[in-house]
């Protein structure tokens, strides 16, 4: 980083570091690209206090950096007001004054001129800004998480995650007329966004993730986390996100006790933090293992017999089945995980939905085959999910600019009511 390079503003709604879950890998890694070609002045959201830590090699990557704590039980009560305002409640969850004033600040004092956000709801602090090339990093098109929330839990969280769904797609259209590129993880998350978002759809992109396929690749060094007796099958991944709970209860209820009738041997390794009460009960059943945090997943994936990823809601792409497949592992994930791959279904990846399919493909390969395909699979990870040849898309975005006057036809157009929301949110974090 050198003073003759173009001052950028990064904005994410959790701390870029360590690169420990799905988000998170995003965020370095984006992070790391841009600290190459610009000043990066990053503003960036703490919620696990655990993270302080980690600020000093955050700061060494950045030209500035600001951090602000939120307490999620205070920030989970501050989004309570999106139903007075008609906010989407993600929104007032991540506004800060703090930030807000360090986004102005920085803006003129160092006549940035460029932005790029993660997650949707850093938007709020660019809303405005027209002389800035904004880009936002949408990752998946979030609001359509919430919706399928809504049809998968029961009243009264089922109306309160419908409203979510369409508040937040009100907020990403929003956010795409205004900025000049938004990007998605997936070719079907892109595609899903157009049809959702007609007005934008010539501004919506795919910038895909990558594998560190050095770091995430077997060792015969690497000590082994199980026992010589046991057939291991491994999920890995942060145990408070709903959906990863959702999908080690499914597959402890309705897979795996059939998978161990006709495996004695096989047991079920839950591995991941936080997880949460419910998926430590698991714990308590026979053959299956809840590990919790652990300071390495890969001898986990490593020594595994495979990997299953039984998601039934997963949006974007999931880097948990990157990095198994990196580490050569035979994978059996769901339709919906693996819809975002370019991997071919069995060849480099097994695809089941119904729990019969898994109990078939699961058993089949703890007789035979995983290796083969574990082969394959690192060989479609070294070839299509290179991280710095994928976030390259990003750079040409960040020197293109659409007309100004193009912009506003697009924002008159839109909003036709004539209520100016970006103001109204402006003043809502000011406030």
């Amino acid at each position: 980083m050198t003073a003759d390079m173009d001052a950028l503003i990064y904005l994410t709604h959790r701390i870029p570091y360590p690169p420990n879950k799905g988000d998170k890998l995003t965020t370095f890694h984006l992070l790391r690209h841009l600290s190459r070609s610009f000043r990066v002045y990053l503003g960036t959201i703490v919620d696990d206090p655990a993270d302080w830590q980690h600020t000093g090699t955050v700061r060494a990557m950045c030209a500035d950096v600001c951090f602000v704590r939120i307490d999620k039980r205070v920030a989970a009560l501050r989004s309570l007001t999106g139903f007075a305002t008609g906010d989407a409640l993600n929104v007032p969850f991540h506004r800060h004054k703090k930030l807000a004033r360090w986004v102005r600040a920085t803006i003129d004092a160092h006549a940035v001129g460029k932005a790029v956000i993660y997650g949707v709801p850093m938007a709020q602090y660019l809303l405005g800004l027209n002389d800035v090339t904004r880009i936002a990093h949408l990752a998946d098109v979030d609001s359509q998480k919430w919706t399928r929330y809504g049809e998968m839990r029961r009243w009264p969280l089922s109306s309160v995650y419908r409203r979510e769904g369409r508040r937040l797609l009100d907020f990403e259209r929003r956010v795409a007329v205004e900025f000049d590129r938004s990007f998605l993880v997936t070719p079907a998350e892109a595609n899903l966004f157009r049809e959702l978002a007609p007005e934008s759809a010539d501004k919506v992109a795919v910038l895909a993730n990558g594998v560190d396929a050095e770091y995430f690749s077997a060792d015969a060094a690497r000590p082994s986390p199980f026992d010589g007796e046991s057939i291991p099958i491994v999920f890995t991944g942060a145990m408070d996100y709903w959906p990863n709970a959702e999908a080690v209860s499914w597959f402890a209820d309705n897979v795996f006790p059939r998978v161990r009738s006709q495996a004695p041997r096989a047991r079920f390794y839950i591995v991941g933090m936080n997880p949460t009460p419910a998926v430590r009960r698991l714990g308590e059943r026979a053959g299956i293992v809840v590990t919790g945090t652990v300071p390495d997943v890969r001898p986990y994936m490593q020594h595994a017999a495979l990997v299953v990823a039984p998601l039934r809601l997963a949006r974007g792409i999931q880097n948990k089945v990157l990095e198994a497949m990196a580490m050569a592992k035979g994978v059996v994930a769901s339709k919906q995980c693996a819809a975002s791959l370019s991997a071919v279904p069995g060849h480099d990846i097994e695809i089941a939905d119904s729990a019969d399919e898994f109990v078939a493909k699961v058993s089949a390969l703890l007789h035979g085959g995983a290796s083969e395909l574990g082969k394959a699979a690192r060989q479609r990870i070294v070839s299509d999910y290179n991280w710095d040849r994928n976030l390259a898309a990003i750079d040409a975005a960040l020197i293109e600019r659409r007309s100004r006057a193009d912009a506003a036809d697009v924002r008159t157009a839109f909003i036709a009511s004539g209520e100016n929301e970006a103001d109204a949110t402006r003043a809502r974090i000011s406030a």
